[in-house]
């Protein structure tokens, strides 16, 4: 559940990000060992590559650890390393096969069971192993390994983009889920914003790293320990930045005054140019994560702005003029694709449709619901003091075998667009449409953007599962903040409609497109109030939080009856103190 953010740090470095090191460097690093691809052979060869030889990590005196991206990288080689993660249903446990793919023909071969416990990667990947500058052992420990993390090519001849999804979810009711390395390219072994900080003082170390022996056994990686020289700094978010070498100080400047220079520079932030010689690297201050949705393409809608997105460790920064401070971008392009997937907002059709609204024979979505999860009881802050809430997160996911879009169309003038639902052939062209609605502006902060109407619904049930409190929330800006199945048929990877800043219109958009793309779905977080259910004057006991999908069934889609997901809750204590308990929905046991 999202907690608020700490009072003054709205302006300060958010994320652990990344070590001086380019892209090519990983590339330096790996060319000369990489097979011939002419001869290379379907199954894939795994290897353990370091960026660079050393990194320089900080700790922050205001919230000490240092987070370990140590710049290791998994290389796949001779095809790709691809796996599938699934479970049948909430009731079975989570189960993972390796896929080899040779042209047309695709095998697969089952893991051990037990291998993963959830969809968040590979546990107990990495071992890593730190020892000071005495030779004294500071720390042994063993780290998860996602495939789908920062990445990038190892070779030119490399497919220029990856074809794998950019994250491993974490969402508690992930259904299932593709990780994969792409032929010719390398992964980031460390575990990212995800991982916890470890305790170390300023001073210099040296790190082993290596990947444990039942993933060497079972991939075919050879025991290979890659050492890297850490250099940990201590440092504090109201310091100013470090001025490169060979530039002018602030101080120097004509006109310039050190203190204010300094302040300017902690706010605009991030890390120096690697071309920058003899600058040290400035790495952002860690936060704590601001929504309840997990790591995934974006974060649930919220009232809080999402943390920033991991960055991938061998990303080349890009310098400003001014003391050669930037941040590296995240997002989509040649040889990156590091989690943080912001995909614009695809654009409507230039008129709203004409003609006769045909419904055709052709694939549609089909939406359905997840049980409620992130389930918490807060009060009513200091908007509405007093009163007790129960707030969680939802989320509505498309298994498809078709893409759900809707389009808005503003008249002149009008508050509310006109929402139409279209119908594509096999060929991707569209072949009808239909009337669904309207779609309203939302000026609510964490909003601020367009809703359409009856998407989906919540309501707390009784214990004899009959209506009780409805939240007032009923309108949705659709975007695909979750990948939930990626094995459905049609899932696509790499959906539009991710950034929830662009994904739903402006106020003064004429018209605008919604998407919600096969085996993604959205999440809201049930985080204000007025959008959570008011359960001052509730009595204690058992009830059910119902999230459906569709409610008045204005979407066409191909199976209305299981729209619905419920998910117990037991609700106790006093008023002004109210406590929840949220029972284990079958295997999941997550609030």
């Amino acid at each position: 559940m999202m907690t608020r953010s700490p009072q003054g740090r709205t302006n300060r470095l958010t994320r652990p990000s990344i070590a001086v090191a380019a892209a090519v460097a990983v590339t330096a690093g790996v060319v000369a060992a990489a097979p011939d691809a002419k001869t290379a052979e379907p199954t894939p060869k795994l290897s353990l590559i370091a960026a660079s030889t050393s990194v320089t990590l900080d700790s922050w005196k205001e919230d000490p650890g240092v987070y370990l991206d140590l710049g290791t990288y998994l290389t796949s080689e001779n095809g790709a390393f691809e796996l599938k993660v699934t479970r049948k249903s909430y009731k079975d446990p989570v189960v993972a096969s390796q896929v080899f793919r040779n042209g047309k023909k695709t095998t697969t071969k089952a893991l051990p069971a037990g291998l993963v416990k959830d969809f968040s990667g590979l546990p107990g990947f990495a071992q890593i192993k730190l020892t000071d500058a005495a030779g004294k052992t500071v720390l042994s420990q063993t780290e998860a390994f996602c495939p789908n993390n920062a990445s990038g090519r190892v070779r030119p001849d490399a497919p220029a983009q990856s074809k794998y999804p950019q994250s491993c979810p974490v969402n508690p009711f992930t259904l299932g889920s593709v990780w994969g390395v792409e032929n010719g390219w390398a992964s980031n072994t460390y575990a990212g914003y995800y991982s916890k900080p470890v305790q170390l003082a300023a001073g210099t170390y040296t790190a082993k790293i290596n990947v444990t022996k039942k993933y060497r056994d079972l991939f075919g990686i050879a025991n290979q320990t890659r050492t890297v020289k850490v250099t940990v700094r201590e440092r504090s978010w109201e310091e100013p930045p470090p001025v490169p070498v060979g530039s002018r100080s602030a101080a120097s400047a004509p006109g310039g005054h050190e203190g204010h220079a300094g302040h300017e520079g902690h706010e605009k932030a991030a890390a120096p140019s690697a071309h920058a010689h003899g600058a040290p690297a400035r790495t952002e201050a860690p936060a704590a994560r601001t929504t309840g949705a997990g790591s995934t393409f974006n974060v649930g809608h919220g009232p809080y702005p999402p943390a920033p997105a991991a960055l991938p460790w061998a990303l080349k920064k890009e310098s400003l003029q001014r003391e050669a401070f930037s941040s590296a971008k995240a997002g989509d392009r040649a040889g990156q694709t590091d989690g943080s997937r912001q995909a614009p907002g695809v654009k409507p059709n230039a008129k709203r449709p004409t003609g006769k609204a045909v419904v055709p024979d052709v694939p549609k979505p089909d939406l359905r619901s997840l049980p409620a999860y992130g389930i918490t009881v807060s009060d009513g802050y200091e908007e509405v003091p007093g009163k007790d809430y129960l707030a969680f997160s939802a989320n509505v996911w498309n298994a498809g075998p078709a893409k759900l879009v809707v389009d808005g169309f503003r008249s002149p003038g009008k508050e509310l667009m006109d929402a139409y639902q279209y119908f594509y052939d096999a060929a991707g062209k569209q072949v009808g449409y239909t009337p669904t609605g309207t779609m309203e502006w939302d000026p609510r902060p964490g909003h601020e953007h367009w809703h359409f109407t009856d998407f989906a619904s919540y309501r707390l049930l009784k214990a004899d599962q009959k209506e009780s409190v409805r939240s007032g929330k009923e309108a949705f800006c659709l975007a695909n903040t979750d990948a939930v199945d990626y094995t459905v048929k049609n899932a696509n990877w790499h959906p539009d409609n991710t950034d929830l800043s662009t994904a739903c219109g402006q106020e003064n958009s004429i018209s605008v497109r919604e998407v919600l793309d096969v085996g993604s779905g959205d999440t809201y977080t049930q985080d204000l109030p007025g959008q959570s259910f008011d359960i001052t004057d509730l009595p204690n006991g058992t009830y059910y939080i119902q999230v459906l999908a569709n409610p008045e069934n204005r979407l066409k889609e191909t199976n209305h009856k299981n729209n619905s997901a419920l998910r117990k809750v037991v609700l106790g204590g006093k008023k002004g103190a109210r406590t929840v308990k949220v029972p284990a929905h079958h295997l999941v046991n997550a609030n």
